[in-house]
């Protein structure tokens, strides 16, 4: 184990005992504590933590002695940022079962995988998504579905809400509907079921982009890492308000913005959608201390022409992951804030964090050093051997956070883990480095390497170079099919609404040509008004790639 990056260290201790303790103890503690402190503001609406308390415990009581969920089962969660996510994460954790947290924006077609893979009976699921869910009651192991109206929060007088807040509470009539304010009206109080530290909490999916999608088990225990560790990480008081635009469903918006707050007793101010301006609303008007996010919200919010330093004053943090964020919009973030963007690096496999850059000392286009108690090493992908400083090889990690396994893989689980001295660390398959100082750093995804006339081409190294055309707001690089290379190298990029019609794809190449080696400038670029994304904000490169591969296949058939 490297610790060159003890120096750096902030001023707090390098490990931290987990507690014994469930997730929902920590909701039990902090209700205790604060009845009356603000647990969740919610477009105009606030809720205390004695009220979520006692709505998790209601909805806990119904979902065991109504729909009769037992402790370990598996428990649909399909549901956009809300207060009943939140309610419904908790209520699930207290009634004994395990989350199964998945992407809103998923069809009727692929959410069958996942209740299939979890042999699920029960989900809880917002109104606005019934239709995608319905069908999978005649096909599938699903049984009955509790449905939440997000209205049903919101305060009264509360501006340019998404059309999935302002929809009225349907009154669903079907047998195995359950509706929200029904179970609340019962009042319902759970039964005790003693969870444990390594009992299974929540089963979150990895985006199944080089497969089909696995589900990470994880326990009280490896959550409660984070969690703790993330809260001591961001110097949060219970006075501390955490933005939260990340979805729920996702390990990085789950940990910092839910598990986070709930820990210490302080606020979430919750976001269903994305939107610029009311972020810049929210955190002005109520104060709003952390916000953890991805690149591609803050470029976003940053291009706002109507955002000023005085809006953000009272912000103490940024921070997030997900993606590298350009040096440039790093630049413009703290010429407005005087804040430094604090990048991190983690994975569903690992619930968010294994690395973290200190808030005295960050680095731009770097993922930290590794959190506490991980231990991490870059080996060579094929040998397994270790490398050394600025040697790129895979890295690899262990630590507290790291999951027990994947769900019904064990094939998956055999090749995800190697052991070195003695101890088990998980495969990334990200490519990076670590500098003398013991900052890592990523250089790609191993799939994404573009071979270009037998030259490596790192597509993310391409697009931060893209960034630092003031013409260019987004960037995406991909490896395009060519006949002589083998493969070449093509942009995506959408420009600043200010340089829109001002600037041609012949003009970015040239620019390209004089900031970057000749075998890595982008050969062809196109324009696009928006990328596709995940529900996380990760551009989902992959399907552009493909979109080209299906673009030569027809010209050449």
């Amino acid at each position: 184990m490297q610790t060159s990056h003890f120096e750096f260290w902030p001023k707090l201790t390098k490990s931290i005992t987990i507690p014994e303790t469930s997730l929902y103890d920590n909701l039990k503690v902090s209700a205790t504590r604060y009845p009356e402190h603000d647990a969740i503001y919610y477009y105009g609406k606030s809720i205390t933590y004695r009220q979520l308390a006692k709505e998790v415990d209601f909805v806990a009581g119904y979902l065991q002695k109504e729909l009769g969920v037992a402790s370990g089962e598996k428990v649909l969660l399909f549901m956009q940022n809300s207060p009943q996510f939140v309610i419904s994460y908790y209520a699930i954790l207290r009634a004994g079962a395990v989350v199964v947290p998945i992407n809103p924006m998923l069809k009727s077609n692929e959410l069958e995988f996942y209740v299939n893979d979890c042999a699920i009976k029960n989900g809880i699921v917002g109104q606005e998504l019934i239709r995608d869910v319905h069908p999978l009651l005649a096909d599938t192991s699903l049984q009955n579905l509790v449905i939440a109206s997000y209205s049903d929060y919101k305060g009264d007088d509360f501006e340019e809400l998404p059309e999935e807040v302002t929809a009225q509470r349907i009154e669903f009539k079907e047998d195995n509907y359950y509706l929200w304010n029904d179970i609340l009206k019962v009042g319902f109080q759970p039964e005790e079921t003693n969870e444990r530290a390594d009992d299974l909490a929540v089963l979150p999916y990895t985006s199944g982009t080089t497969g089909l999608p696995k589900g990470c088990m994880h326990t009280n225990r490896t959550v409660q890492a984070n969690t703790v560790g993330s809260y001591y990480w961001a110097r949060s008081t219970t006075h501390s308000k955490s933005l939260m635009t990340l979805p729920l469903f996702h390990v990085t918006g789950m940990v910092h913005s839910m598990h986070m707050p709930i820990f210490g007793g302080s606020t979430m101010v919750i976001m269903t959608r994305w939107n610029r301006k009311t972020a810049q609303k929210l955190i002005r008007e109520q104060q709003c201390t952390h916000w953890v996010t991805i690149s591609t919200m803050l470029i976003d919010f940053l291009a706002n022409p109507d955002l000023k330093a005085e809006d953000l004053t009272s912000l103490l943090g940024i921070s997030g992951g997900g993606a590298a964020v350009p040096k440039a919009v790093g630049e413009k973030l703290f010429n407005l804030t005087g804040l430094e963007f604090a990048e991190g690096y983690g994975l569903s496999e690992t619930i968010a964090q294994t690395h973290f850059n200190p808030p005295e000392r960050p680095k731009m286009q770097c993922l930290g050093i590794p959190s506490f108690d991980v231990d991490s090493r870059i080996i060579d992908p094929t040998t397994q051997s270790e490398k050394g400083i600025g040697e790129i090889g895979e890295i690899v990690v262990n630590g507290p956070q790291v999951m027990v396994g994947y769900y019904n893989r064990p094939d998956e689980n055999e090749s995800s883990f190697i052991e070195i001295e003695g101890k088990p660390f998980f495969r990334t398959g990200d490519i990076g480095r670590f500098d003398e100082e013991g900052y890592f750093f990523i250089v790609d995804r191993v799939k994404r390497m573009i071979n270009a006339s037998g030259y490596n081409v790192w597509p993310t190294e391409i697009e931060s170079n893209l960034y630092n055309h003031e013409a260019i707001e987004q960037a995406c690089v991909v490896g395009i099919p060519d006949p002589r290379k083998g493969e070449d190298i093509k942009a995506f990029v959408i420009l600043n609404e200010n340089f829109e019609g001002q600037v041609t794809e012949e003009e970015i190449i040239e620019w390209s040509k004089q900031q970057m080696a000749a075998y890595k400038y982008p050969r062809v670029v196109e324009f696009r008004k928006e990328f596709p994304t995940t529900a996380s904000g990760k551009i989902l490169w992959r399907k552009l790639q493909e979109q080209e591969k299906d673009k030569v296949e027809r010209l050449n058939t």
